[in-house]
C-alpha cells in the first residue's frame, strides 16, 4: 500500500466525536436508518432556512442529484454543458441518454462562456448544464437571458458552490435547478450525499418521487431510482452546517496567506466577477505550461505534498466521446491548472512550506 502524503490536497473536517455520538444515540434509540427519517427531514428544513431556497432535496450523492435534475425536467436531445468540470457532470448527462455539447469556458472565471452559447444551440437543445468552477459564479443573468429566449431550462452543478453568493443571494438559488455534492472534500459535506435545489413545488414534488422509487406506498406512477440519504450522513450534515461560515473564514485566511508567499511567481489565478461573496472552496494555480506544471507537481510529491489537476483532462477529450467540438481555452486550462492543498487544518507554516517548494519547483523548471 502506498504511503499516505504528508500533506493531503484536501482533508474532511470532523466535529468532535461527542457531538456526532450524541446524533447516533437518537439513531439508536429510534431504529430508523433511512427513509426520510428525523435528522434527514431536519437537515433539509435547516438547508433550505440557510440557503433560502425553498425546495431541497438531500441525496444520496451529487451524481445521483444531476441524474434525478435531467430526469426530472424530461430533458432529451442535446444538452449544452462546460469541458471544464469533474467528469461526473458529462456522465449524467450521457446517463440519462442526452448528448454534451460542449462550449468553451471562460478565461478569468474557467466557467462556461456565456457569450458563445446561443452559437451552440440547434433545434435538439433541450438545456444547459454549467458549472460554477471552483465556486465561481458562472454568468448566471446572462445563462438566465439565453435560456428565456430560446425556451431552455438551465441546470447548474452548484458541487462547489455552497456558501457562495451573487448579488446578495446564494449563487445555489439560480436556474430551474442547481444540484449539490456534499462529498467528504466538499466545504460542507455529509461524508457523502448531495442534494437538489430548487423553487417549483411541482418539481419538487416530481423529484421526490422519482429518487424514491417512483412509488407512493403501493401505488406506482413513475420510473424512478433510489437517491434517498441515511440518518447517519444527515448527523454528519447537522454536525457542520453551524461551522460553515468559520469554516469559509478560515479559508480566506488560508487564501491570502498562500497569495502571499506565492507573490511574485508567473502564476495566473481565476478572477472572481463583482458583486460576489466567495466561498473559497479551492486554490488553484495557473502555471505557464503543462511541463512546468509536471515539474511542479513532481517536487511536491517528492516531499509528501499531494496536488490534484482539477481538472484534468479537458471533458471534450473523454475517450467514450466522438466528434467533440474543440475547446481551447478549456484544452489550455486543463494542461495548466493545479490545486494546491486547502483545507482549514492547514497552518501557516504549511502553507509557507508549499508555497516555497512551489517557488523552488517554478524557478527550477526546464522550459518545454
Amino acid at each position: 500500500m502506498p504511503a499516505l502524503p504528508l500533506i493531503p490536497v484536501t482533508q474532511p473536517f470532523l466535529p468532535p466525536l461527542a457531538e456526532y455520538t450524541a446524533y447516533l444515540v437518537g439513531i439508536w434509540e429510534r431504529s430508523r436508518l433511512t427513509n426520510n427519517g428525523p435528522l434527514l427531514l431536519q437537515l433539509e428544513a435547516e438547508l433550505r432556512h440557510y440557503l433560502q431556497i425553498p425546495y431541497v432535496h438531500f441525496t444520496s450523492n451529487g451524481t445521483i442529484a444531476l441524474q434525478l435534475a435531467i430526469r426530472a425536467l424530461e430533458l432529451s436531445g442535446e444538452i449544452i454543458t462546460t469541458p471544464f468540470s469533474y467528469v461526473a457532470t458529462t456522465a449524467a448527462i450521457l446517463w440519462e441518454h442526452c448528448s454534451p455539447v460542449f462550449v468553451d469556458i471562460d478565461a478569468d472565471t474557467f466557467c462556461l462562456d456565456a457569450t458563445k452559447i446561443e452559437a451552440a444551440i440547434t433545434p435538439r437543445t433541450s438545456a444547459i448544464l454549467a458549472t460554477h468552477v471552483y465556486g465561481y459564479p458562472c454568468d448566471v443573468l446572462a445563462i438566465e437571458a439565453i435560456a428565456r429566449r430560446h425556451g431552455l431550462r438551465v441546470i447548474y452543478d452548484g458541487a462547489h458552490a455552497f456558501g457562495t453568493q451573487v448579488a446578495g443571494r446564494s449563487l445555489l438559488s439560480y436556474g430551474d435547478i442547481t444540484t449539490c455534492s456534499f462529498h467528504a472534500t466538499k466545504l460542507f459535506h455529509t461524508g457523502e450525499g448531495g442534494a437538489v435545489l430548487l423553487h417549483d413545488e411541482q418539481l419538487s414534488r416530481k423529484v421526490n418521487l422519482l429518487k424514491s422509487f417512483g412509488h407512493v406506498g403501493d401505488e406506482h406512477l413513475a420510473l424512478g431510482i433510489n437517491g434517498k440519504n441515511s440518518e447517519l450522513h444527515a448527523a454528519m450534515g447537522l454536525c457542520l452546517l453551524p461551522r460553515v461560515a468559520g469554516f469559509i473564514a478560515a479559508r480566506a485566511e488560508l487564501y491570502h496567506w498562500y497569495r502571499q508567499e506565492l507573490a511574485g511567481l508567473p502564476l495566473a489565478y481565476p478572477h472572481l466577477p463583482p458583486d460576489t461573496v466567495y466561498n473559497y472552496a479551492y486554490f488553484p494555480i495557473l502555471l505557464e505550461t503543462p511541463a512546468q506544471l509536471l515539474q511542479v507537481q513532481a517536487l511536491l510529491a517528492t516531499h509528501g505534498i499531494d496536488t490534484r489537476r482539477y481538472f484534468f483532462p479537458s471533458l471534450n477529450h473523454l475517450p467514450y466521446l466522438d466528434g467533440a467540438a474543440a475547446c481551447p481555452v478549456s484544452e489550455d486550462a486543463a494542461g495548466r491548472v493545479l490545486c494546491l492543498p486547502f483545507y482549514p487544518q492547514l497552518d501557516i507554516e504549511q502553507v509557507r512550506r508549499i508555497a516555497g517548494l512551489v517557488r523552488l519547483a517554478v524557478a527550477s523548471a526546464v522550459p518545454a
